[in-house]
């Protein structure tokens, strides 16, 4: 499952240190396949799916080295970034943002996005992750979206992660918020935006 390969990139991958994401831009992904979006600005912006995610201030950009450790012909991670670079250390949790896109193709079984949460879940869980609560509707800018919540505990700090999740255009997408407490995802989860602006 090519979601297993954005974990992997998560927790336990070194990559090379690279500038602030104030200007940096996306090369497209390949002949055929969605625009994978840019950040102008300080936002990212995607025309395909239609949505733009403000990034927080400073936040290190490493959208290309997620590409190229994990992109197939049927994903794409569309936008990676890190309160820190992931090989600092630090004695607070590296808050994160990760919005992937998966050919609905690759789950023959999957008929809503609330399907995506089976194998989702069962990768979550076997990264040591707890389940908070059974997927539910959380829509955003009237967008209809199905969101889970999970938990884990590393050392004297706890990881909490959201992801929402729904398909677009023979596509599921994904966003996974990784922070310290609720009250930072929210604050995450608040910076995406289906309006023509971002907020």
């Amino acid at each position: 499952m090519a979601f297993c390969l954005y974990y992997g990139f998560l927790f336990g991958q070194q990559p090379p240190s690279s500038s602030s994401i104030s200007s940096s831009k996306h090369s497209p992904i390949g002949k055929g396949s969605p625009d994978p979006g840019s950040i102008i600005n300080g936002t990212y912006r995607n025309n395909y799916f239609q949505f733009s995610y403000r990034l927080p201030f400073g936040w290190v950009d490493r959208t290309t080295d997620a590409r190229e450790d994990t992109e197939t012909e049927k994903s794409k991670v569309l936008l990676a970034i890190f309160e820190r670079p992931p090989a600092a250390s630090g004695d607070t949790v590296n808050s994160a943002v990760i919005i992937a896109a998966e050919s609905a193709d690759t789950y023959p079984a999957l008929k809503t996005a609330i399907d995506y949460f089976g194998p989702l879940t069962e990768l979550t869980q076997s990264k040591g992750f707890k389940v908070v609560n059974d997927p539910y509707e959380f829509p955003v800018d009237g967008r209809p979206m199905i969101r889970r919540d999970f938990t884990k505990d590393r050392g004297s700090v706890t990881m909490h992660q959201s992801s929402l999740v729904m398909m677009s255009r023979g596509y599921v997408l994904s966003w996974t918020f990784i922070a310290g407490n609720d009250d930072d995802v929210i604050e995450l989860i608040e910076k995406l935006n289906f309006g023509k602006k971002p907020r």
